[in-house]
Parts: C-alpha cells; structure tokens; sequence
C-alpha cells in the first residue's frame, strides 16, 4: 500500500516537468513567416502620377447615329433608253453634274415639228395683221363696213393665239428634250448604278435610277437623359454648343471635320425612354463621319475650372466604394475617394484628394494598405 501511494505521489511532479520542457522547447521555434535571413520584405514596384487641377469641360456623352441632311432617288421624267451613264458607282458628284442622258432623237424631232408649226403660225399672223392695217384705212375712208374690218380684226386675235400656243408648244418640246438629261440636283455622294447604260426607263418608275446622300454637311442624332435638357436648354442661351463626334474604332482622336454645333432639340421628351432627341450639324469635309454609323458624341455644356483630375486608371473600386492608393514616404495608403465623373480616360474627383498628391496608376493590384512602394514617375501623361 505505501509503495502505491509513492508512485501516485511523484505523477503530478512529472507532467509539470514535461510541460515546462515542451513549453521551452515552443519558444526556441521561429514563425513561419518570418525570413530566415532576418530580411524584409521587397517594395513593390509601382507606377504613380500627381494629381492635378486642371480646367475640364462639362459634358455629357450619349451613342448618335449619323444622318444625311438630304437624300435624293433619281428617277427618270420620260420614257427612253439610256445612252450615257456620266459618272461612277459611289462617286461623288457635283450640282448640276450630268448622270445619265436618254436618247433625245424622237424629242428632238418633236421640237422640230414644233418650231416648224410655230414659224408657220407666225407667218399667218404677219399676214393677218397686213390685212387688218390695209382694211383699217379703208374703213377710215368709208370704202368698206364696220363688219368687214371686225373680222380681219377677229383673224389677228385668232392669229395670235396660234401663234402663243405654238410657243407653248416648242417651250414644252423643249423642256422634254431637256429631260434627256438626267443631272444631279445637289452636291452629294452616289451610290450604286441601278439601272445600267442600254436599258429602257420609264417615266416616274418605281426603280431609281440611283440614290444620292448630301454627306457634307451631315447630321448626328443622339439621345440623353431628360434630366439633362434644363441644363442644355441654359447653356444653349448664352451661344452655340460644340458637339464632338468619335466613331466607333477611332480612339479619342477627333478631327476637326467631327467638330460640330447642337443644332436642334426634340419637341417632345420620349416617355418610353426617358430621353430627348438632339441633333448636330458637321461640316464633314474630310467625310470622317459616313451615313448611318455610330459615334460616341459628346456635347459640351460649360467648363469646370479648379478641378481636381486624376487619370481614370488610378480609380479601384472596393467593397466601401472607390478609392486610389496615395504614395507617402515610400508607402501605400489606401485612399477613399468621391467620384464627380468620368470624361474618358480622366476622373473628375469631388472629394478625397488634393493637388500634387502622388498616386498610383499601374501596380495597383499587388498593393495593401502601408505596403513599401519602388516608385517611378508616369511618363507617359502631359
């Protein structure tokens, strides 16, 4: 019995013993994280700009589609074949530029018949006025009677009206001889021959002939929320308004044909949309802008000085809101910012930064908060 209660007596003395060399033996391991060299960890390198105060226009931006002013179907007055065809497929044509010409021969000889008939109708009326003078002194000497002078009177009357409906008749023979000759009644763009040379026409058909666009000037239609057409409406009475039209592929290079003026704004605000029509006029000299394409057009309403500016790559959305990372003595700090709006590959912010912070725009993904930073400057930004 005693010897039992000796060895129940020393258990409690070795399990302390054990835990105080396991507890030792913990403390002697390094973390998992630590660098067995005692080194830190690497800056990351990154890219930063400094924030800027600039003076930025106030835009708004909406997808238009490119119009013509005025669109013309040719069609053939009269009934013939076509004997010349004076211009090319999708060629672009001039006022008054000859198109086609029909064969004017059976016109032609119509004229002829019509002066013919018309000189003869004159020569009947220069006979009937000698007459109406000769019988005119014989009246005044008594040798014959009133009635007998009236009807040489009635065939100078009668004499004449020939002779006018005559005139009218080689003026018409005339114009439908001046039909023969299709040509264009604005300067414009051609499309595609419909009816080729050695074909017959016929007056008024349904086919065009050819169907010519006016691309210089041009129109683009776009559509923006209503809750812009009082602002619009305000800035459109103190002057014109520039629209500048991008299309589709072209970057943010505008030429200086896809400079244009708002020219006009819709009666009526879409209900079913919520927008309100515009439309603006281009000179589109250098034809940049084609029928029927999409740009991006953006109208100019006013400018924003003293605006702070950051390039729109630098702004990173997170689970409170957007935000950049500022660069300060060699670290990162996560910034939350309030976004005024974006124009493009800049970033207006209404709040959270000042000008000539630094900020990161490219490395942003590698960074936490507090994180060293290699920096080098953005070269690239004027």
């Amino acid at each position: 019995m005693s010897v039992r209660v000796q060895v129940l007596s020393v258990l409690p003395a070795l399990l302390a013993a054990l835990t105080i060399a396991a507890c030792g033996k913990s403390d002697g391991v390094k973390p998992a994280a630590a660098d067995k060299k005692g080194k830190s960890a690497p800056a990351i390198p990154v890219v930063v700009t400094t924030v800027t105060e600039q003076t930025v226009p106030l835009k708004v931006q909406a997808i238009g589609n490119v119009e013509v002013q005025a669109t013309v179907s040719i069609k053939s007055r009269l009934d013939g074949q076509i004997v010349r065809v004076g211009f090319s497929d999708g060629q672009d044509v001039a006022k008054g530029q000859l198109l086609f010409e029909i064969d004017a021969r059976p016109l032609q000889a119509q004229l002829q018949q019509a002066q013919a008939t018309l000189a003869r109708d004159k020569a009947q009326l220069d006979r009937a006025r000698a007459q109406e003078e000769r019988y005119k002194d014989l009246l005044q000497k008594g040798f014959v009677s009133q009635d007998a002078y009236a009807q040489f009177r009635t065939n100078v009357d009668t004499a004449a009206a020939t002779v006018k409906a005559g005139e009218s008749a080689v003026e018409n023979a005339r114009l439908q001889t001046e039909y023969t000759q299709i040509r264009s009644p604005l300067a414009g763009r051609a499309g595609k021959i419909l009816i080729q040379q050695g074909n017959l026409v016929k007056a008024n058909d349904t086919v065009s002939l050819v169907v010519i666009n006016q691309i210089s000037p041009i129109y683009v239609s776009f559509a923006v929320p209503e809750q812009h057409l009082g602002a619009i409406r305000k800035y459109m009475t103190r002057g014109k308004l520039a629209v500048e039209a991008v299309p589709a592929g072209a970057g943010d290079a505008v030429a200086a044909s896809a400079i244009g003026t708002l020219a006009f704004i819709d009666n009526t605000v879409d209900a079913s949309t919520g927008t309100v029509r515009l439309r603006a006029t281009f000179p589109n000299r250098d034809k940049a802008l084609w029928p029927g394409q999409f740009v991006t057009a953006s109208l100019t309403l006013d400018e924003e000085k003293n605006a702070i500016v950051v390039p729109s790559q630098a702004v990173q959305t997170g689970p409170k809101g957007q935000f950049v990372y500022v660069v300060k003595a060699g670290a990162a700090d996560m910034r939350e910012i309030k976004v005024e709006r974006v124009d493009g590959a800049q970033t207006v912010v209404a709040k959270g930064l000042n000008a000539g912070e630094q900020i990161v725009i490219n490395g942003q993904s590698r960074l936490v908060p507090g994180m060293k930073v290699s920096v080098k400057q953005d070269t690239n930004r004027s």
